[in-house]
């Protein structure tokens, strides 16, 4: 799975981070980035319901 984070759209709200601490962090400026390049199998479902539960739609997986 590979999961990309739109910083046009990221508002830092981390709701991704509290979700999968494993997978997103907030950078300096307190917005959301990614931390891997392929996420590993373990962290899928986490990852689903950070896409899901973003409330500015930031977030893509494939």
């Amino acid at each position: 799975m590979k999961v990309f984070v739109d910083s046009d759209r990221c508002r830092g709200h981390g709701v991704c981070v509290g979700l999968c601490p494993q997978v997103f962090v907030l950078n300096d400026d307190g917005y959301a980035q990614v931390q891997m390049s392929d996420i590993p199998d373990d962290f899928s479902e986490a990852v689903v319901s950070a896409v899901q539960a973003c409330p500015e739609h930031a977030i893509e997986a494939s």
